[in-house]
């Protein structure tokens, strides 16, 4: 099975300005992801997918493959079609640009999910952190009893109303795709769920279409602010 990880990138963010290019330990952000992506030995290739000149020539600079893409995407998935249309593969990672903590593991244990040719989407996630379970910058998922996501949300989800301390899922911004669901996501228009929530993935749900998840043992940190800078940092310098 011929599996490409894409790394949609863009400079503009607004939580933390040009964050893609912020440089930890010398490197920047999304050289550590292109590393962290490149170290597994399950993929065919892993492309940087950009709108950003400046982003494509320090990827070029480091000799990391990055293709130019189109400045009207209005997500991370609608990048990685474009580069479906042109790069051929049976499945398609999608791994954000802020994700440097992506493991080998992870794309093992997604790729084993997406064996299954039932699978049209797929994505990770792992045991929630008691900080993690009230923390709005991490995204949760409930599953059904097959493994299937019901929803994906900010807030605290299942809600524990009569103290029952549930199992609590914390999402990781990885994915598997196939050609035809993502054909199938930007042929549909922006769902309801997704402009609240703000989460890409409902836009799936919303539209009857499932979204399989597996659970690893393995957290990830998505870089969205100044302290998770300090935190990836920390955690290089610990390694």
């Amino acid at each position: 099975m011929k599996a490409i990880a894409v790394i949609p990138a863009r400079l503009a963010s607004t939580r933390l300005p040009r964050k893609m290019l912020r440089e930890i330990d010398g490197v920047p952000l999304i050289g550590h992801v292109y590393r962290a992506v490149r170290s597994s030995p399950l993929l065919e290739d892993v492309i940087v997918a950009t709108d950003s000149d400046e982003i494509l020539q320090v990827c070029h600079k480091n000799r990391w493959n990055a293709r130019m893409t189109s400045p009207d995407h209005r997500s991370g998935t609608e990048r990685v079609h474009e580069i479906s249309n042109s790069v051929h593969a049976e499945v398609y990672i999608n791994v954000q640009g802020d994700e440097p903590m992506i493991r080998p593991e992870h794309i093992a244990s997604l790729r084993g999910l997406m064996e299954n040719l039932a699978v049209q989407v797929g994505t990770l996630a792992t045991p929630a952190s008691s900080a993690d379970v009230t923390n709005i910058q991490a995204n949760k998922v409930v599953v059904d009893l097959a493994g299937r996501a019901l929803y994906f949300s900010h807030a605290t989800i299942p809600f524990d109303r009569d103290g029952a301390n549930p199992r609590y899922l914390k999402h990781l911004g990885i994915y598997g795709y196939r050609k035809s669901a993502l054909d199938r996501f930007v042929g549909l228009p922006e769902s309801s769920l997704e402009r609240i929530e703000r989460l890409e993935q409902l836009r799936f749900l919303e539209n009857g279409v499932d979204i399989h998840v597996a659970v690893t043992p393995y957290d990830s940190i998505g870089i969205d602010t100044e302290d998770d800078l300090r935190q990836f940092e920390q955690s290089l310098r610990s390694q």
